[in-house]
C-alpha cells in the first residue's frame, strides 16, 4: 500500500514538472503557426476589453498574413496607425511592394522597407512580446516565424512638466519630473550633455513590471556604490512597485532607524547635480521622486537655490536652518524641562509671566505641551489631505480661531501657543525631515517630563551616537564631520564661492582612482596657471 502511494506520489510530481516545463516553453518559444499563435495571444489577454488585435494579409501571388496587436489606451494611435497599419495596408500597394512579397522575405521587407517607426525590435520570446504590449508597445507577428516585431508606439495620457510643489524656489529652474520615465530621463540627458551618463534598465515588481532606470556617470561613480545599488535592487521580491518609496524601503541601510538614508527629490537640477558629484540616481515609472544615494545628513540642511546665490547669503540661510533644525526638536521639550524642573534658571519677570499665564489651566505643562503638538500635527495632516480650498480654511481656523479659543477657555497658555507655533514654522524649513522630526521631538518631550534638561542632553547623545553608527551606501551617514574631512567643508554649513569648490567629497570617490588623478591634473593645472 506505501510503495502504490508512493509511486502515486511520484507521478503526481513528474506530471506537475512536466506542466511547468511545457508552460516554461510556452512562454518562451513564438509559434510558427499564425492560428496558434492569436489563439495564445487572446488567452493570455481574456476578458481584457482594451486589447487590439488586427490582422493583415500582403502579397497578390504569395499571400503572408500578419497579426499587429496593441493595447487601446497605452499607445499613441496616430503613431500606430501612420507607422504600423498605413505602411502595411497603403504604402506596400503603392510602392508595389506587395507584388514581390513572399514568405522568404517577409521579415527583411517589413524591417528594411515598410515599418516607418524610429524604434523596433526584433524579439524572439513570447514573453518578451506580452510583457512589450503590456508596456505600451505594438507587435507585429508574421505567420510561419519564430520572430516577431516590437514597435514603439508608447503615447498615454501624461502631465506635462511643472513646477514642484515641495521644492518651490526663488531662483534656478522651475521644471519638475513627472510620472512617465522617458520623459524623465530626458530631463536629465538635458542638464548632462555626456556620453558617459549610462541609464540602465530593469524591471521590478511580479504582478505591475514596473520599469526602474539607474543613472550615473561612468568613471565619476565608485564601483563599489554602484555594484551596493545593483545587488539590492535585484534582490527585490515583491508584487508590487507603485512609487520609489517602496523601493526606499528595500534598498536602505537601516531600515529601523528613523534618519533617512536615501535621499529622494522631484527636480532635475538637484538629483543631476548629485550625479555629477559620483552619485547614482534611481527613477521609477509611474512617480515624479528620483531617488539618489549615497545620502548624507548635511543635505538635509542644503537647497538648489544656495548654489544660485551668492555664496555669504547661501552661508547665512545654512546656518539659519540649522537654527530651525535645534528649535523644532529641541524646543518643546526644553520648555517642558524648564516650567517643570529647572525653575531656578527661568529669569524671574519672565517665570512671574509664565506663572501668571498658567494660572487656572487643568492640565501639567507636559500634558499641555504634548495636547498641543498633537493637534498641531492633525490640524497639518488635516490640511495636506483635504482639497486645497479646504486645507486653507482649515489652517485659518486652527492657528488663529482654536488656538485663541483655547486660550480664553483655559484649556492651555499663551507661552505653549507660542512654543507650538515656533515649532510649526521651522519644521518648515527642514521638509527632508518631515518624517524623522515629530518622532524625536515627542521622544524629547517624554524625557524632558521625567529628568529634564539632563535626560534630553542623553538622548541627544545617544541620537549622536547612532547617527555617527549609520551608514548609506558604505558611507559614513555624518561626513564630513564624522569622520573628519577638512576638504569636503567647501560645501556644508558655510559655502565656498563655485570656482573654490573643484573636488568632489572625497568619500564619494575614496579608491577610485580615475577621479583622484583627475583631480590631480586639475590641482596641478590651477597651480600651474597661478604661477
Amino acid at each position: 500500500m506505501l510503495r502504490k502511494l508512493s509511486r502515486f506520489f511520484q507521478y503526481l510530481k513528474l506530471k506537475h514538472l512536466n506542466d511547468t516545463n511545457n508552460y516554461q516553453e510556452e512562454e518562451r518559444i513564438i509559434p510558427d503557426s499564425i492560428e496558434v499563435f492569436k489563439e495564445r495571444l487572446e488567452r493570455v489577454f481574456y476578458d481584457c476589453s482594451d486589447f487590439s488585435l488586427r490582422e493583415i494579409t500582403l502579397g497578390d501571388e504569395t499571400r503572408v498574413q500578419l497579426i499587429v496587436a496593441f493595447i487601446d489606451g497605452l499607445v499613441d494611435k496616430n503613431l500606430v496607425n501612420n507607422d504600423v497599419l498605413r505602411p502595411l495596408m497603403i504604402d506596400s500597394r503603392e510602392a508595389d511592394l506587395a507584388t514581390h512579397f513572399n514568405q522568404s522575405t517577409a521579415l527583411k521587407t517589413l524591417k528594411n522597407d515598410l515599418l516607418t517607426t524610429c524604434d523596433l525590435q526584433e524579439v524572439k520570446s513570447f514573453k518578451q512580446l506580452v510583457t512589450a504590449i503590456l508596456a505600451g508597445d505594438s507587435i507585429i507577428y508574421i505567420d510561419g516565424e519564430r520572430v516577431g516585431f516590437k514597435a514603439g508606439t508608447r503615447g498615454w495620457e501624461r502631465r506635462g512638466i511643472d513646477e514642484p510643489q515641495t521644492e518651490a524656489v526663488v531662483r534656478g529652474p522651475r521644471e519638475g519630473f513627472s510620472e512617465t520615465l522617458r520623459t524623465n530621463t530626458a530631463l536629465l540627458r538635458r542638464k548632462i550633455k555626456n556620453h558617459k551618463l549610462k541609464l540602465e534598465m530593469l524591471t521590478l515588481g511580479e504582478q505591475t513590471n514596473t520599469d526602474i532606470c539607474l543613472c550615473y556617470i561612468k568613471d565619476l561613480v565608485h564601483r563599489d556604490i554602484l555594484e551596493t545599488v545593483r545587488r539590492r535592487l535585484k534582490r527585490i521580491k515583491t508584487d508590487a512597485i507603485l512609487e520609489s518609496g517602496y523601493i526606499e524601503e528595500f534598498i536602505e541601510d537601516a531600515p529601523f532607524s528613523v534618519f533617512p538614508t536615501v535621499a529622494n527629490s522631484e527636480k532635475p537640477d538637484i538629483v543631476a547635480a548629485k550625479i555629477l558629484e559620483g552619485r547614482v540616481a534611481i527613477l521609477c515609472d509611474g512617480t515624479p521622486f528620483v531617488l539618489t544615494v549615497p545620502h548624507f545628513f548635511i543635505e538635509t540642511l542644503l537647497s538648489s537655490e544656495d548654489y544660485y546665490s551668492r555664496p555669504f547669503f547661501s552661508s547665512l540661510v545654512r546656518i539659519l536652518r540649522l537654527l530651525a533644525l535645534i528649535l523644532t526638536t529641541v524646543l518643546p521639550g526644553f520648555y517642558v524641562a524648564m516650567v517643570a524642573f529647572h525653575q531656578d534658571v527661568i529669569p524671574f519677570k519672565l517665570l512671574l509671566t509664565i506663572t501668571a499665564s498658567r494660572e487656572g489651566i487643568p492640565f501639567s505643562v507636559f500634558t499641555e505641551t504634548l495636547l498641543m503638538g498633537v493637534t498641531y500635527e492633525l490640524l497639518r495632516e488635516a490640511g495636506v489631505r483635504m482639497p486645497r480650498p479646504f486645507g486653507q480654511a482649515i489652517s485659518i481656523v486652527g492657528a488663529l480661531v482654536l488656538g485663541q479659543a483655547a486660550v480664553e477657555a483655559g484649556i492651555t497658555s499663551t507661552p505653549v501657543i507660542m512654543v507650538t507655533a515656533i515649532t510649526a514654522i521651522t519644521s518648515f524649513i527642514i521638509p527632508p525631515l518631515k518624517g524623522t522630526l515629530p518622532i524625536i521631538r515627542l521622544i524629547l518631550i517624554l524625557v524632558a517630563n521625567i529628568l529634564g534638561l539632563l535626560g534630553m542632553a542623553l538622548i541627544i547623545i545617544i541620537i549622536f551616537i547612532h547617527m555617527s553608527g549609520l551608514r548609506s551606501f558604505g558611507v559614513p551617514y555624518l561626513a564630513p564631520f564624522s569622520p573628519f574631512t577638512g576638504a569636503d567643508l567647501k560645501d556644508t554649513l558655510l559655502r565656498y564661492p563655485l570656482w573654490a569648490m573643484w573636488t568632489r567629497p572625497r568619500f564619494l570617490i575614496k579608491n577610485n582612482r580615475n577621479i583622484e588623478d583627475e583631480q590631480y591634473r586639475m590641482k596641478k593645472d590651477i597651480r600651474t596657471k597661478e604661477d
